[in-house]
């Protein structure tokens, strides 16, 4: 297998194109990029702007450039010697009439040759939750019609401008008289003779008759465990591996599958050994991913955790947190937090999954213990705790039985629970953990499998909603926690930490994808580097808020249910808005001022109602969103004079401080275990927010016309301009290409400063036969330097590099500087530090 030495992620749509990506190609070579990583390119919905809702997957999007399009791209790459991974959606498609398997399975029901494609209950009707209203209302509203469909012809019960096609047998040899229907009665009849009812969105939480992906009803699960519909759902993909056009697969939401390990071990079988192949999996505080799937690892966000532990101040944490409590007015527990999250998130947008595990746990209790007695509730509360209790995305039980770590897991769960604040009826709780074990009659099985399929895709998604998009928009200590892949309530922060989990991750999956910035990340990566350095100077920040709040508190809104923005929120804005701020925005930027107030109030929108507690996407509360919203733009307008200085002011070492971060992660995920995987833009600085911020096109005229200038004469503008990172990374990318080996399988040695600068350095080294080398990196240093200054190579003095002995006596080249160094038994850290702070040292 050809394992990627780096990675350029690239978001197609929103104007890239095949032939757009074609001409970066170029580019990406300079940069010392060894593969394109494409996100999904097969046909999507109209105006999609992500290519997750796949409508065709053996079809290139024609939005994109089709066939043709793709081959120039793909002989661009080919002519300089780049490969290409795909991002690949094995667990769901559109549920969309222009999705043709769905369309025909909506005409003819159960009748479709495509009716088993999806995961659908087919004990009853189809469910197509579309409608603004009930149906009743809507038909009475005389928003439905039966008209000819203008794409087949066919008569079709339109709602708006869709179509739904009626099923053949119900108009047969009478279309013109159905054509002519107007009645409501007779409307109505006809939607009754459907294998599919048209329902309000609203009730999708309860009555939805498929699965879908996360709570999205716009997004069908597709059963790839039929060896029919994988192979359907494949077919181009593995032909594009096959002719050498596509070398590596990223597999999108891997725990949604009814069974991953079967899946991968399938994908493997028909994509052959030599493909790359990583999941996108969120692993818990010491979850690893099962040893026996023939891949190579995740997509990294752990990887993002990681690091947090040598960025982040751990000595100042309850500082931070009690200065955050004091605004707040409440003393914070994530966990119990999480709790509540779960818990709403099990009785309200989950109500329907969990109600069917219920039903489906009485069915199989009554067949297998009748000679007791488990009413609904006494069910239903049990099977909510287990739910609720889970602290890692799912187990990995089948037909077969669950792996013993997965049993483990699982009887430690269940042992939490019974002892717990919440525990509900025992011989409830032991049933549900008899079925997920298979501990039922032969007879049984199969509906205990279905239990155990149905209950393993759910306790992810229950913790995705519950947890990143709830509890980390409802706490706001230090937003740059609160990431995809982090734990609701993390140790405190520590460099030792930092070391054992580079160790596991060399150990478990070296060559999994290390990313910092992706298209689902919560902010990008220099604005968390930014605002990791908060945890340095919680005193001083908190000063700085209480500044602020007063400065802004006629623009607070006292409203029926509280204050608009409470305290809380206002934190959380400051602090939002501090690691979005681009470096060289001043107060007096009229235009730079209302372009960041575009992005900030699209953001403030949305972590409002992700939060779901004064306002949501379901429940909108408009006096509340338009009251924070207006507090937000207050804090951006050129009149708002004083505050913008101060804050442009107060801010100014933090953003020295986050560069140094920015350049020290970025120098760690170079050379640390792993592959590293740049996210399009992300080799200049990126600030972005949550999605769809984070997803806009990159200017990259600016980024393909930079040479690697930014080492020449290393002063701030390079470092604040992000010249020096793209710099930096295309020189370690190059050098990765030339010491393959090196940074494949060298091993993980983590290095210990001594001296009065000792704490604020991160240093490892990686060390393969021959070939070592060191990496001595700056953290902290806000805490340690006035302003948070860039270039302290003076202040390092007496700082020293000590070297284990097989490091000692080496001739070491220092990649950035060309310095060389012979070191006999440790390095000087201020003489290392002399052309820039950090220093990347190869041996020669």
């Amino acid at each position: 297998m050809k394992i990627p030495s780096s990675t350029y992620r690239i978001q197609f749509r929103d104007g890239m194109t095949f032939d757009r990506a074609a001409t970066l190609v170029p580019y990406l070579k300079r940069l010392g990029i060894s593969h394109l990583y494409a996100s999904p390119i097969f046909t999507a919905t109209s105006g999609s702007t992500h290519g997750y809702d796949v409508t065709d997957a053996n079809e290139f999007d024609p939005v994109l450039g089709g066939r043709e399009g793709f081959d120039r791209m793909s002989q661009a790459l080919q002519q300089h010697g780049l490969g290409l991974i795909l991002d690949i959606v094995p667990n769901h498609m559109a549920s969309s009439l222009e999705n043709p398997w769905w369309r025909d399975v909506v005409e003819h029901g159960e009748d479709s040759r495509y009716a088993r494609y999806f995961d659908i209950d087919w004990s009853r009707r189809l469910t197509l939750p579309f409608l603004g209203d009930t149906f009743e209302k809507v038909l009475e509203a005389g928003d439905l019609s039966i008209k000819a469909d203008p794409d087949t012809g066919k008569p079709a019960l339109a709602y708006y401008d869709t179509c739904y096609p009626l099923k053949p047998s119900t108009y047969d040899g009478r279309e013109q008289a159905v054509l002519s229907m107007t009645a409501k009665a007779e409307i109505a009849a006809l939607h009754d003779q459907q294998p599919w009812r048209l329902m309000s969105w609203r009730d999708a939480p309860r009555e939805l008759s498929y699965r879908r992906f996360f709570e999205i009803t716009g997004l069908v699960g597709l059963r790839v465990e039929d060896p029919e519909v994988f192979a359907d759902a494949h077919r181009l993909v593995l032909d594009l591996v096959r002719e050498g056009r596509v070398d590596g697969l990223r597999i999108d939401h891997v725990d949604g599958l009814a069974d991953p390990k079967a899946y991968l071990e399938q994908l493997r079988e028909a994509a052959g050994p030599d493909t790359y192949i990583v999941v996108e999996k969120i692993l818990g505080e010491g979850e690893q991913l099962p040893d026996d799937w023939p891949i190579s690892g995740t997509t990294g966000y752990e990887f993002i955790g990681a690091l947090s532990n040598a960025l982040v101040d751990g000595s100042k944490t309850d500082a931070l947190t009690h200065a955050y409590e004091a605004v707040s007015g409440r003393q914070t527990d994530p966990m119990e937090d999480l709790r509540d999250a779960k818990l709403s998130m099990a009785n309200n947008n989950f109500e329907g999954e969990v109600a069917a595990l219920q039903k489906l746990a009485l069915a199989l209790h009554e067949v297998e213990d009748d000679s007791s007695a488990i009413d609904a509730d006494t069910m239903h509360n049990a099977l909510r705790e287990l739910l609720v209790a889970f602290p890692v995305y799912r187990t990995y039980g089948t037909a077969d039985g669950m792996p013993e770590a997965d049993k483990t897991r699982l009887g430690a769960i269940v042992s939490s629970v019974e002892s717990g604040p919440h525990a509900p009826d025992k011989e409830a709780l032991a049933f549900i953990r008899r079925i997920l074990l298979g501990d039922v009659g032969s007879d049984q099985a199969d509906k205990a499998s279905l239990f155990r399929t149905r209950f393993q895709q759910l306790t992810g998604p229950l913790m995705a909603k519950s947890l990143e998009d709830t509890l980390f928009f409802r706490h706001h200590r230090l937003l740059a926690l609160n990431e995809v892949g982090s734990e609701a309530a993390p140790p405190a922060a520590s460099l030792t930490h930092f070391h054992e989990e580079m160790r596991t991750r060399l150990k478990h999956q070296p060559h999994a994808l290390s990313g910092t910035s992706t298209h689902d990340t919560k902010r990008g990566e220099d604005a968390r580097a930014r605002l990791y350095t908060l945890s340095e100077a919680p005193e001083t920040w908190a000063e700085a808020v209480a500044r602020w709040r007063d400065m802004n508190a006629s623009q607070v809104v006292t409203l029926k249910d509280g204050p608009a923005p409470e305290p809380a929120m206002e934190w959380m804005l400051y602090q939002a808005l501090a690691g979005a701020w681009p470096t060289d925005l001043r107060p007096e930027d009229t235009a730079g001022l209302k372009a960041l107030e575009e992005r900030f109030l699209a953001y403030v929108e949305k972590a409002l109602r992700e939060a779901k507690q004064r306002t949501s996407w379901n429940e909108v509360n408009e006096p509340y969103e338009t009251a924070v919203k207006d507090y937000a733009a207050r804090l951006l307008d050129p009149e708002n004079g004083n505050f913008l200085a101060d804050f442009v002011g107060t801010l100014a070492p933090f953003i020295r401080a986050g560069l140094v971060n920015g350049i020290s992660q970025t120098l760690i995920k170079l050379v640390a275990p792993g592959v590293p995987d740049i996210y399009q833009g992300s080799e200049r600085l990126d600030l972005s927010l949550v999605d769809p911020d984070n997803r806009r096109a990159p200017d990259f005229e600016m980024l393909t016309g930079a040479g690697d200038d930014g080492l020449q004469s290393v002063d701030e503008e390079t470092w604040r301009s992000g010249r020096l990172k793209q710099a930096v990374i295309a020189r370690v990318l190059n050098l990765r290409q030339q010491r393959p080996e090196l940074f494949a399988s060298g091993s993980y040695i983590a290095l210990q400063p001594r001296g009065k600068r000792a704490d604020h350095l991160v240093s490892f080294a990686r060390q393969e036969g021959d070939a070592s080398l060191l990496l001595v990196a700056p953290r902290l240093v806000l805490g340690a330097f006035r302003q948070g200054e860039m270039s302290v190579s003076d202040k390092w003095a007496g700082t020293e590099l000590p070297l284990p002995e097989d490091l000692q006596g080496r001739r070491y080249r220092e990649i950035f500087s060309g310095r060389v160094f012979e070191p006999s038994t440790s390095l000087s850290v201020g003489w290392t530090f002399a052309d820039h702070s950090f220093a990347l040292l190869v041996s020669e």
